[in-house]
């Protein structure tokens, strides 16, 4: 596991369980109270977990959730971060696997009184596939909302990358395809931990442990690939894995 050696330093921000159908609405689940049979067919059961990484240099929060608010008003992912003792405005890095509702809701929110929309972390610098954006922009829909996102493209707080990178010298990014075209990972790599965040590609760690091939993925096989691939780096390489959508285990070394 590695909750003892780097617990500090990684904190899940999970926005609860959620059932997921074809309409690609997401409905929350009480985990040992709602039965996923009553569901509609097909339904997938799934956390939304955003998770904090506290590095020397950095607070970076991997994907946004799916931008929802408390009873009292308050954005989820900001609530979650207070409660952890941490200021929103001190997250420096928001890095984005993919733009998919569920993993961009948070990018952005509108005041609920003045309707006027802001990037939810506005003294971060956001860093998002440049294929990616363009894709979402032009697939606005079920899966992608143009409203949550389109402010990516008008702030100069934003770096769109293209294929594989690294920034600040310790922070690794490459272009996976696989849940869709331009999904992307992220390891950092300080010298000490190594993290893995693989958003969809490496959604939950039953995924990673068997062979499955999604069929809501863009290239199941391909996603399935990359989990094998990805386990066996992660294995020789001490990583610990951000699971995005795992309901029981947040984080684990294999």
């Amino acid at each position: 596991m590695g909750y003892l050696c780097i617990m500090a330093r990684i904190i899940p921000l999970s926005e609860g369980s959620f059932t997921v159908d074809a309409t690609k609405r997401f409905s929350p689940f009480r985990l040992g109270t709602d039965n996923l049979q009553d569901r509609p067919h097909g339904s997938l059961l799934v956390e939304i977990q955003p998770f904090l990484v506290i590095t020397d240099r950095d607070y970076i929060l991997f994907d946004a959730g799916l931008g929802f608010r408390n009873e009292d008003g308050v954005l989820q992912i900001h609530q979650h971060l207070i409660d952890h003792g941490i200021n929103p405005m001190e997250i420096t890095k928001v890095l984005m696997s993919h733009l998919h509702k569920d993993h961009s809701g948070g990018v952005s929110a509108a005041d609920p009184i003045t309707g006027e929309r802001t990037l939810t972390f506005p003294n971060a610098t956001y860093y998002v596939n440049n294929e990616e954006m363009l894709y979402a922009m032009e697939h606005a829909g079920k899966s992608y909302l143009a409203e949550d996102i389109a402010l990516l493209q008008q702030r100069d707080n934003v770096v769109f990358t293209t294929g594989n990178g690294t920034i600040d010298g310790y922070i690794h990014y490459e272009l996976t395809g696989g849940h869709c075209p331009y999904h992307q990972v992220f390891l950092v790599d300080d010298g000490e931990d190594k993290v893995f965040f693989g958003g969809d590609v490496a959604p939950q760690i039953s995924q990673m442990r068997s062979r499955f091939v999604a069929k809501y993925d863009y290239d199941g096989k391909r996603s399935m690939e990359l989990r094998q691939e990805f386990m066996e780096r992660g294995k020789q390489e001490g990583w610990t894995f951000l699971f995005y959508h795992d309901t029981k285990e947040p984080f684990a070394k294999f």
